[in-house]
């Protein structure tokens, strides 16, 4: 019987120590890592309907109120901070009504992103107390990004509320509110990737993505700015990168290939690339 105890107690410690060692190497390890250099430097507002100029006005207006008053700090709180975003309704677009409708690409965090059939994110709340404030209902159109601003300019949406950085060939379709949020595009790499450790500037980062002659893939999110600034184009002021081009429908997307190993680096906003690599290092 002692025998047979002595057994079955060993069994028990080897068990436990198996256990013990599953926890720690369940625990999530860092997978991804943004490259902390500002490779641009961009202004977000919204693009209003050229057709709607007291729209325009009333927008602008609306910046400056929560700008002074503090609601602009407060919801970005709600995403940088300690504080609890809040879900935003979309009604359902009827001409009959008297509705505020915004075209966004829900796809975007911290800016614009859903759970469940709820939007989120910086853009949603300012657009729920935007219509709130013009007394109107809120309907958002979610569409991919690209179509953001021709959805705008061909006069389906009242507003584009996405993330969208100004410039002038946009401008050409809607017309940019003030500016309420300063942006720029970094790079995200794999974990273990020291490529760039060296690099200081936005300069150097480039030389190296030039310097591989086009061996290495870059993605992005189609039609941002980090889409022009790799495949280039003279109305941004973009060269162009001597590197293979990859567009997906959103960051998130190009981020899994990367994890994959699919593709070599991604470019997208540094916000919603700190919220993607915090998502993806969780998991591990």
């Amino acid at each position: 019987m002692k025998k047979f105890l002595a057994i079955v107690l060993a069994a028990l410690m080897l068990f436990s120590l198996a256990a013990c060692g599953d926890n720690t190497t369940n625990e999530p390890k860092e997978v991804v890592k943004i490259i902390d250099i500002n490779l641009t430097e961009e202004e977000y507002a919204f693009g209003v309907d050229k057709n709607q100029p007291e729209l325009l006005e009333d927008v602008n207006e609306f910046i400056d109120k929560i700008m002074a008053d503090g609601t602009f700090d407060e919801i970005c709180n709600k995403y940088f901070g300690d504080g609890t975003p809040t879900a935003v309704k979309s009604a359902e677009e009827d001409p009959s009504k008297d509705q505020l409708v915004v075209a966004t690409n829900a796809a975007f965090a911290p800016f614009e992103y859903m759970e469940g059939d709820s939007y989120y994110g910086i853009d949603m709340e300012i657009a729920a107390l935007l219509a709130e404030e013009l007394g109107k209902e809120l309907v958002i159109n979610n569409m991919k990004f690209d179509s953001v601003c021709l959805s705008v300019g061909e006069h389906k949406c009242d507003i584009a509320m996405a993330g969208l950085t100004v410039n002038e060939k946009r401008q050409e379709v809607v017309n940019f509110s003030k500016s309420y949020y300063n942006a720029y595009q970094k790079l995200i790499v794999k974990a273990d990737d020291t490529t760039f450790d060296a690099c200081t500037d936005a300069a150097s980062v480039d030389a190296i993505l030039n310097a591989s002659e086009g061996a290495k893939t870059v993605g992005y999110q189609n039609g941002t700015t980090a889409d022009f600034y790799v495949n280039g184009d003279a109305d941004w002021g973009f060269d162009g990168l001597n590197v293979q081009a990859k567009g997906y429908d959103n960051g998130a997307l190009a981020v899994q290939d990367l994890i994959n190993g699919n593709i070599d680096y991604v470019m997208i906003d540094a916000d919603p690339a700190t919220r993607i690599v915090e998502n993806y290092n969780a998991i591990g």
